[in-house]
């Protein structure tokens, strides 16, 4: 009896083990013992994987409250406020109210005014008559020896420079190197005791870097010495700024939203270790104020040409002699190209380097010393910084195939009426339509007929015998509309044309225009 009762229960224990065993078995794996611990660490080994690979590595801990403070205490000693004084000489030839212009403040597409002579003849000239003009700016120290660097524009055409320290002392600083191209200048006081500030390398910085940016705004109503601090990001690199004259303008600079405002000129640009890795020197706005869009030139470009600033020596610009324009989708698809990579040459000028090497009109600059050039803005770039008198190794599209040329960099001519490679020509003119021809608007015309945007056409000849002389059109209009239809470009006028029958409402800046049809003028 005992021994069936002690089988019996042995039966019952295995078969509660066989049962336990096979329902374990058809559970989920993070419902078995001890599986919750395991599925739990793995979970946070993921996450701690997936945050490791989002959050950008730096070495130690950055803490960048202080820093900020950190670098106005290390750099604010060194930064320096510049006023300046200048004579200039006004010419009464007559009241200015009273004279008569028709186009723009150079004249370029101008007519000569019927009542410019009787009006001179009239008050006859009066004499000149002089005033002093005051300048405001920032710059900063060096070096031990004095030298402080700033914008050409600052000190440019000055008779006094006076330089005040954040620590109260006033010095009359001498003018060493001033360079218009790059608006960079060195001025040199006389002094003990200086504070210096690093510069650092622009190279390294990336967009989305924290900044600040140090200076003297508003010096006059401030009445303060001390430099003000202002903080912002890297907002974009390799803005090129053109000039508002047309010329090379600005190549290759930082813009930051760090508040930039005027008297901030010359001031320079930090990185959070309090090195310099820029010159503030241009904002875009349009109250004159900080509107989010400030720019600053690298400091690796500085250094470039920072000793003959200090020496006094003239900077010498490698120059082409060439003008070029941006390859368009409408010119790559005619010279069959691939893509719109490169820069073309509309002309080469007489006498240029280009021109002794062979380069033609219509050459595609795609290689220069084994650099590609994407647009423009890169040839400038080359080009400027290439030492004058090397040679240079240039690959071109000619006639659909790829030549290479080598031509000895030449110096940038300063005189006026020598063009440089930054002035970007018009793409084409048109044909004689209803007696006018055009050209697009550029920003060297624009500046010269005194216009704010480049939205039109030019006039840039007109038939004496046409209907559209006959209607009052001249050479220098601007034309606005065509039928009421905005002419906003070449392109958008050649297609409205294309279209116009009959008598043509031209909307010029003096009025509305009606044009009718001139076959023989077409013709030409």
């Amino acid at each position: 009896m005992k021994r069936s009762v002690f089988y019996a229960v042995i039966a019952i224990i295995a078969f509660g083990v066989i049962i336990g065993i096979s329902f374990n078995r058809n559970r989920p794996a993070s419902q078995r013992p001890g599986a919750r611990k395991v599925v739990a660490a793995k979970k946070a080994a993921k996450v701690k994987r997936v945050k490791a690979a989002k959050v950008k590595r730096v070495k130690g801990e950055f803490d960048i409250h202080n820093a900020f403070i950190d670098v106005a205490e290390r750099l604010g000693p060194a930064i320096v406020s510049i006023s300046t004084e200048r004579t200039a000489k006004i010419g009464f030839g007559r009241p200015p109210q009273m004279r008569f212009k028709r186009r723009g403040p150079n004249g370029s597409f101008g007519e000569e005014d019927p009542f410019e002579k009787f009006f001179e003849d009239f008050f006859g000239q009066l004499p000149e008559k002089e005033f002093k003009q005051r300048g405001l700016g920032s710059g900063f120290i060096i070096d031990k020896k004095g030298h402080i660097l700033t914008n050409h524009h600052v000190i440019d055409g000055a008779d006094t420079i006076n330089v005040t320290l954040p620590d109260g002392r006033s010095f009359i600083a001498t003018a060493r190197g001033s360079d218009p191209v790059s608006d960079l200048a060195v001025i040199k006081i006389e002094a003990k005791n200086l504070p210096v500030a690093e510069l650092g390398n622009s190279d390294l910085l990336q967009v989305g870097e924290w900044v600040v940016a140090l200076g003297n705004p508003f010096g006059h109503v401030l009445k303060s010495a001390k430099p003000t601090v202002t903080v912002g990001v890297i907002s974009a690199l390799h803005r090129r700024i053109p000039a508002p004259g047309g010329g090379m303008g600005y190549l290759d600079m930082i813009q930051t939203d760090a508040a930039i405002n005027p008297g901030n000129s010359g001031g320079p640009l930090c990185d959070l270790n309090g090195n310099v890795i820029g010159i503030n020197v241009v904002i875009f706005s349009t109250s004159g104020g900080y509107q989010g869009m400030g720019f600053a030139i690298p400091i690796n470009m500085v250094k470039e040409i920072l000793g003959d600033l200090v020496k006094g020596k003239e900077i010498a610009y490698g120059w082409l002699g060439v003008s070029i324009q941006e390859v368009t989708a409408d010119i790559a698809e005619y010279f069959k190209l691939e893509d719109r990579r490169g820069a073309l040459i509309s002309e080469v000028l007489p006498d240029g380097p280009a021109k002794d090497a062979g380069l033609k009109a219509g050459d595609i600059i795609i290689v220069i010393n084994g650099k590609p050039i994407k647009e423009v803005h890169d040839l400038l770039k080359e080009i400027g910084n290439a030492k004058v008198g090397r040679e240079a190794e240039i690959i071109v599209i000619r006639e659909g195939a790829r030549k290479t040329v080598k031509v000895k960099i030449g110096k940038r001519p300063l005189a006026e009426g020598v063009k440089a490679e930054a002035e970007i020509r018009a793409a084409e003119e048109t044909k004689m339509w209803r007696g006018i021809k055009v050209i697009g608007l550029t920003e060297e015309i624009a500046h010269d007929l005194g216009l704010r945007s480049l939205s039109g056409v030019v006039i840039i000849e007109v038939d004496p015998m046409s209907s559209g002389y006959g209607t009052g059109l001249r050479k220098g209009d601007v034309v606005r509309e065509i039928n009421k239809a905005r002419v906003r470009d070449l392109e958008g006028y050649k297609k409205i044309i294309a279209e116009v029958k009959g008598p043509a409402l031209i909307k010029t800046d003096k009025g509305y225009f009606i044009v009718k049809e001139d076959k023989r003028s077409e013709k030409k």
